[in-house]
């Protein structure tokens, strides 16, 4: 076990905590984080394809209200902890760190209803005309929650390590349960992104969809093409899109183009 990585951990680990709801809202995210957590851990590129395949399976969980959906930061560091300190493919790291994902939800969850009863705090101080009071109250609640997720992700280091070689001898002499996981993992990230199609899509843009994908796989399987795939679909996803303004301006002859029901 490293100590500088034990503590950087539980820094960055604190600071994504808080993130989730105070500050940019943008570097806790997987995509964002796991190449942090990447770099202190020694594997950069681990981070970034982790990173990458955890953002499409967390794209469509979104809080709403009081309803927390399993957590993108626990989960991201308990799957690179895995994938980088007990050599588990990145699917079965995906699959195994789901667990940690609902228990990141927990936490939040009972940090809110610790909060709960501080809010008539922060009520009185508003009536009051007093802001420290009010940020004092906000500053319990990210001391609350950052120091709750530094003291998980460093007990998933401490755990992680010491497990490792209990995991490799796993995946040595039990194939077909690291295989589970692998699969399981790898269903995440289409689960993911099916559900931010569910609250996104709107009917009439099911051609465009199916459209984008019949264009990935005919660029994808041309060897001249292959290596620029995604560019090119944006370009192609772009023209599209000024078309469909310029068609809608002319149809409402306005400037400014047309608009429909639907994100």
């Amino acid at each position: 076990m490293n100590v500088i990585e034990i503590v950087l951990l539980a820094v960055v680990t604190f600071i994504f905590a808080i993130d989730q709801f105070s500050l940019t809202e943008i570097i806790y995210r997987p995509i964002i984080a796991c190449p942090i957590i990447g770099l202190i851990l020694g594997d950069v590129q681990t981070g970034l394809i982790l990173g990458g395949t955890y953002e499409l399976m967390m794209v469509g969980n979104m809080p709403v209200g009081g309803a927390q959906p399993p957590n993108a930061v626990l989960g991201g560091i308990v799957a690179m902890i895995f994938a980088v300190k007990a050599n588990m493919s990145i699917d079965a790291a995906l699959g195994a760190a789901v667990a940690f994902a609902v228990l990141g939800q927990y936490v939040v969850t009972l940090t809110f209803t610790i909060m709960s009863g501080l809010m008539a705090k922060a009520d009185k101080a508003a009536e009051e005309a007093n802001p420290s009071g009010i940020t004092a109250v906000l500053n319990t609640s990210m001391l609350i929650l950052g120091s709750l997720f530094a003291i998980l992700a460093i007990a998933a280091y401490v755990g992680g390590v010491a497990l490792t070689p209990a995991l490799e001898a796993l995946q040595a002499n039990a194939a077909w349960f690291m295989g589970g996981l692998g699969v399981a993992g790898g269903m995440m990230r289409f689960v993911g992104f099916a559900i931010l199609l569910k609250i996104m899509m709107a009917n009439d843009m099911w051609g465009y969809l199916l459209a984008g994908f019949t264009f990935a796989l005919i660029l994808g399987n041309i060897q001249a093409t292959a290596g620029a795939t995604l560019i090119l679909v944006a370009f192609i996803g772009f023209l599209l899109a000024v078309i469909d303004f310029r068609i809608n301006a002319v149809a409402n002859k306005a400037s400014q183009g047309g608009f429909s029901d639907g994100i």
